[in-house]
Protein backbone atom coordinates (compact mmCIF):
# COMPACT_ATOMS: atom_id res chain seq x y z
CA UNK A 1 0.00 0.00 0.00
CA UNK A 2 1.16 3.30 -1.41
CA UNK A 3 0.46 6.83 1.79
CA UNK A 4 1.41 10.18 0.66
CA UNK A 5 1.94 12.57 3.45
CA UNK A 6 2.48 16.41 3.19
CA UNK A 7 5.05 17.58 5.69
CA UNK A 8 5.40 21.25 6.56
CA UNK A 9 8.62 22.74 7.66
CA UNK A 10 10.71 21.32 5.50
CA UNK A 11 13.49 23.56 3.63
CA UNK A 12 16.78 21.46 3.02
CA UNK A 13 18.38 18.57 2.74
CA UNK A 14 19.03 17.63 6.03
CA UNK A 15 15.14 18.24 7.14
CA UNK A 16 14.72 15.73 3.91
CA UNK A 17 16.79 13.03 5.78
CA UNK A 18 15.79 13.53 9.24
CA UNK A 19 12.15 13.13 7.85
CA UNK A 20 13.08 9.87 5.63
CA UNK A 21 14.85 8.63 9.08
CA UNK A 22 11.72 9.23 11.08
CA UNK A 23 9.64 7.49 9.17
CA UNK A 24 11.81 4.59 8.07
CA UNK A 25 12.03 4.12 11.73
CA UNK A 26 8.77 2.76 11.73
CA UNK A 27 7.80 -0.57 11.91
CA UNK A 28 6.08 -1.90 8.66
CA UNK A 29 7.35 1.11 6.26
CA UNK A 30 9.35 0.78 3.57
CA UNK A 31 10.65 2.44 0.88
CA UNK A 32 10.34 5.82 1.81
CA UNK A 33 10.78 8.84 -0.96
CA UNK A 34 10.67 12.44 0.45
CA UNK A 35 10.14 15.54 -1.78
CA UNK A 36 11.37 18.71 -0.57
CA UNK A 37 9.91 20.18 -3.67
CA UNK A 38 7.03 18.80 -3.25
CA UNK A 39 6.70 19.22 0.67
CA UNK A 40 5.64 15.73 0.57
CA UNK A 41 6.95 12.02 1.41
CA UNK A 42 5.62 8.76 0.15
CA UNK A 43 6.28 5.38 1.62
CA UNK A 44 5.46 1.70 0.79
CA UNK A 45 3.42 -0.03 4.23
CA UNK A 46 2.74 -3.92 3.85
CA UNK A 47 -0.36 -3.19 6.26
CA UNK A 48 -1.97 -0.72 7.68
CA UNK A 49 0.36 2.00 9.61
CA UNK A 50 -0.71 3.93 12.90
CA UNK A 51 -1.36 7.43 11.45
CA UNK A 52 -0.89 8.26 15.20
CA UNK A 53 3.05 7.23 15.50
CA UNK A 54 4.08 8.18 12.17
CA UNK A 55 2.43 11.65 13.09
CA UNK A 56 4.29 11.51 16.23
CA UNK A 57 7.67 10.69 14.46
CA UNK A 58 7.58 13.19 12.44
CA UNK A 59 6.47 15.71 15.31
CA UNK A 60 9.35 14.40 17.18
CA UNK A 61 12.13 14.84 13.72
CA UNK A 62 10.58 18.89 14.29
CA UNK A 63 8.30 18.67 11.21
CA UNK A 64 4.36 18.65 11.07
CA UNK A 65 1.83 16.88 9.04
CA UNK A 66 0.27 18.95 6.53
Amino acid sequence: MTSTLKIKGMACSHCVAAVSKALSGIEGITDVNVDLEKGQATFQSESSVDMGTVKKEIEKAGYELG
